[in-house]
């Protein structure tokens, strides 16, 4: 990890990571892999969702400034924006294969 190791994660990152797997019919490692996290950490929380556990059991211990939070805020849209790309470089593979 790039981070460190140990890197935490946001409640709103954690979800979007697991509904990539559970609804958007993404396996473990592609979704580890394009938000560069650990297979074995995506895994865990896919667990817990689908018996229905809660994915963060506790509130930060201090409070997150202001820098924290634009810093956490950046990482997930670095991470959005790289499964954006990927899928568009997937597409645009499929229909370049398609129109030969």
């Amino acid at each position: 990890m790039k981070a460190g190791p140990y890197r935490r994660y946001t409640a709103e990152f954690r979800e979007a990571a697991v509904r990539q797997v559970l609804d958007g019919g993404r396996s473990v490692p592609q979704v580890a892999r394009s938000l560069e996290m650990s297979e074995k950490t995506l895994a865990n929380w896919v667990g817990k969702a689908r018996r229905g556990q809660p994915l963060l059991k506790r509130a930060p211990a201090h409070p997150v400034d202001e820098l924290q939070a634009e810093l956490s805020r950046l990482r997930q849209e670095n991470a959005r924006l790289k499964l954006e790309k990927e899928i568009l470089r997937k597409a645009a593979a499929y229909f370049a294969k398609e129109s030969q």
